[in-house]
């Protein structure tokens, strides 16, 4: 007998197994699309995380695509200093046989964009994935000092 009240839709398999409890949707039912659909539709996108930092020489960005490989994701970077990445990460062949108790991991298309400082040599990006990091570094320009001249004052 679960621990859990029925009104919670029943979604506990086992009293034992402190993993097995979904997360309850109180809308699950009705007749209109919910938020747990629209979450399945975009996961993929919102599992991409992406770290961007600044160096002095560079800005590095640093993607999370566990079993994706180099040749599903797509780095691209646009006229306007706009760099892409993008991919997918493609579901699992169902075997008749198999009988599924969990799938947590997420696939489908995902696309992350972001707008570059304009001290970004766009000519010069270089990506590089190793064990499901993508790593991308763009040079940064260097800044001129500028040319500061004394004026005499006169009088």
């Amino acid at each position: 007998m679960s621990i859990i009240p029925s009104f919670f839709g029943g979604r506990r398999s086992s009293v034992f197994d402190p993993f097995s409890l979904d997360i309850w949707d109180p809308f699950n039912d009705f007749p209109f699309p919910t938020s747990s659909d629209a979450s399945r539709e975009t996961s993929a996108l919102v599992n991409a995380r992406v770290d961007w930092k600044e160096t002095p020489e560079a800005h590095v960005f640093k993607a999370d695509l566990p079993g994706i490989k180099k040749e599903e994701v797509k780095v691209e970077v646009e006229d306007d200093r706009i760099l892409q990445i993008s991919g997918e990460r493609n579901v699992e062949k169902e075997d008749k046989n198999d009988t599924w108790h969990r799938v947590e991991r997420s696939s489908g298309k995902f696309t992350r964009r972001f707008r570059l400082p304009e001290n970004s040599k766009m000519d010069q990006v270089k990506a590089s994935m190793e064990n499901g990091v993508l790593t991308i570094t763009i040079p940064k320009e260097e800044v001129k000092k500028p040319d500061v001249k004394p004026i005499q004052i006169s009088g």
